[in-house]
């Protein structure tokens, strides 16, 4: 448990809906952001007119949370290549959804299928982004908030379904700073450009703070596939076999 956060107690939850009994935290609500201070939900990051995911200028993660049991997450991933260093992949994810309270203190996040979006860099093996639809529906064993005790602010800790901790989050906005919490996509089924053909701007690469890599531009020539829905599941498993048998190549002794 991190020093200086407190968890939070079901005695200060409150109950938003009595036929229901829907608890709901009012330290929840908000929205937070890693330290990079790069990503944040709302339109910045997504536009659901131009079906656009909008690249940050840096990686990381935030989440918002409404009063009424709403929420919106975004991220911005970079991932390293050990085999080829010189060839790290880059990920935008954004969903939206409703989320509930237990009375254990998990949160269970429940996205709009329809409405979630990826985007998937990798410029060493393709010429062009993979932009998808997405659904990871997600349970948050338990979560902490409280004042930071370097930064004095109100700080989030979001722990998954596992017990392992997510990067710690603070509070940029409240109220948040979001979408619409309805469905903004029910009837998009058509394949569409990530970005305007037409347009002369131009995506800068952008630097992982941590490795100090060069990432491609995600929306590069990013097309939206009408594929089924992103199953994160599925792909942590491709990824778990892919490293091992990135170890054993490595491993095994050359001629």
């Amino acid at each position: 448990m991190s020093p200086g956060i407190p968890t939070i107690a079901l005695l200060g939850l409150t109950v938003i809906n009595s036929c229901t009994a829907q608890l709901i935290d009012p330290n929840l609500v908000g929205t937070w952001t890693t330290k990079s201070k790069a990503v944040f939900t709302g339109p910045g990051f997504y536009n659901p007119v131009t079906d656009k995911l909008t690249e940050p200028n840096h990686p990381g993660i935030s989440y918002s949370f409404t009063e009424d049991g709403h929420y919106e997450e975004a991220y911005y991933r970079a991932i390293s290549n050990p085999t080829q260093p010189a060839c790290p992949s880059a990920i935008l994810q954004w969903q939206h959804g409703t989320y509930t309270l237990e009375a254990n203190g998990s949160l269970l996040l429940k996205p709009f299928e329809v409405d979630g979006r990826q985007v998937m860099s990798s410029p060493c093996s393709y010429d062009e982004s993979i932009y998808t639809r997405y659904k990871n529906p997600e349970m948050i064993k338990r979560y902490q908030v409280g004042p930071d005790p370097f930064h004095n602010v109100q700080r989030l800790d979001l722990f998954r379904f596992d017990g392992s901790p997510m990067h710690p989050m603070f509070l940029a906005y409240n109220p948040p700073q979001m979408l619409p919490t309805s469905t903004l996509n029910p009837t998009a089924t058509s394949t569409a450009p990530a970005r305007n053909p037409t347009s002369k701007s131009r995506v800068k690469r952008t630097i992982d703070d941590e490795t100090g890599e060069t990432i491609e531009p995600l929306n590069k020539k990013a097309i939206l596939t009408p594929t089924e829905p992103f199953s994160a599941d599925r792909w942590w498993w491709v990824g778990v076999g892919l490293t091992a048998v990135g170890t054993i190549l490595y491993m095994y002794p050359s001629s």
